[in-house]
C-alpha cells in the first residue's frame, strides 16, 4: 500500500524532488533545496520509515517508486526532475526506469544500479544496541555508539535520528523494517530486458567512495544511454556534505537547462 510521504517544500518553477539515503531524511538537504529554490518548486522528501513520513512494513525499491508516484500526485505534479543519494538514487533510477513518462532529468549521487556492500548494516545493529532508556542527552548515546561507530561525524549523522523528549528517547527511524528489508536496500531490482531510460541523466560520484566503480559504467550506460558521468575531487560518499560547492556547481546547469 503507497503511502504519501512527507516533505519539506521550497521555491518555485519546474518541480525537483530530492530523494535521500539510507538513515538519512530531507531536512539533510535543505542547503541545496534552498539553493535550487531560486529556479525550481523543490520537495525535500523523507522516505518510508525515515523522518518524518509514516512507518511500513516493506522497504522494497519498487514500493518506494508507488511512494514517490503517490507523493508527487499528492503535490500536484505530473513531471520533476529526480535528484537521489544513495538509497534514494536507488528509488531515483527506477522510478525514470519503470515511469520514464514522469522524470524530466535525473540526477543520482554516488551510487550504481547494482548491489553494494552490507557495510552499513553495523550502523542498524549499533542503533538497535543503545539502550534508550534514561537517555535525556544526545552525548549519552553517543557514548554508547562509539564502539561501535568510531568515526564522529558518522556518530553525528546517524543521531541526527534520535528525538529526545519528555516521554523518552526514541528513533525516528523504523529499524526493525529497514533491517529486515537491508538485503533489498543494498540490491538492485532485476528489470525487464529492453527497460531504458531515454532522458538526460547526471551521475555524479565522489572520488574517494568506492560506490560506482569503473565496472559500474557500462550497466550504468545501458540503462541511461545519455548518462553523464561525473567525479568530484575531495568527496566521499556524502558528496553533498563534503564538497558542497563542486556538487552545486555540478547540478545547478545539469537541473537548469533546457530539455
Amino acid at each position: 500500500m503507497p503511502i504519501e510521504l512527507a516533505a519539506d517544500e521550497f521555491g518555485s518553477g519546474p518541480p525537483v524532488a530530492i530523494l535521500h539515503g539510507l538513515f538519512g531524511s530531507g531536512r539533510n538537504w535543505r542547503s541545496v533545496a534552498q539553493h535550487l529554490a531560486a529556479r525550481h518548486r523543490v520537495l525535500s522528501f523523507d522516505l518510508r520509515n525515515h523522518g518524518g513520513s509514516p512507518w511500513a512494513d516493506g522497504m522494497s525499491y519498487g514500493e518506494m517508486v508507488e511512494d514517490l508516484r503517490v507523493s508527487l500526485r499528492a503535490h500536484g505534479i505530473e513531471r520533476a526532475a529526480l535528484l537521489g543519494h544513495s538509497m534514494g538514487g536507488k528509488v531515483a533510477m527506477l522510478m525514470a526506469l519503470l515511469h520514464p513518462g514522469l522524470v524530466d532529468r535525473l540526477v543520482v549521487v554516488d551510487i550504481a544500479p547494482a548491489a553494494n556492500p552490507p557495510s552499513l548494516l553495523a550502523y542498524i545493529h549499533a542503533m538497535r544496541g543503545v539502550d534508550l532508556r534514561g537517555v535525556t542527552r544526545r552525548g549519552e548515546a553517543d557514548l554508547q555508539l562509539a564502539e561501535a561507530v568510531p568515526d564522529p561525524a558518522e556518530r553525528g549523522f546517524l543521531l541526527q535520528n534520535l528525538v529526545i523528549g519528555q516521554n523518552g528517547a526514541h528513533w525516528r527511524l523504523n529499524l526493525e523494517a529497514i533491517e529486515r528489508g537491508f538485503s533489498e536496500i543494498v540490491g538492485f531490482p532485476d528489470l525487464p530486458a529492453g527497460t531504458v531510460y531515454p532522458g538526460r541523466a547526471l551521475f555524479i560520484s565522489g572520488a574517494r567512495s568506492n560506490y560506482i566503480q569503473p565496472e559500474h559504467e557500462p550497466s550504468i550506460r545501458h540503462l541511461f544511454p545519455q548518462a553523464r558521468i561525473t567525479r568530484i575531487e575531495g568527496a566521499g560518499h556524502w558528496v553533498h556534505a563534503e564538497q558542497p560547492q563542486a556538487f552545486l556547481q555540478a547540478i545547478t546547469p545539469f537541473l537548469s537547462a533546457a530539455a
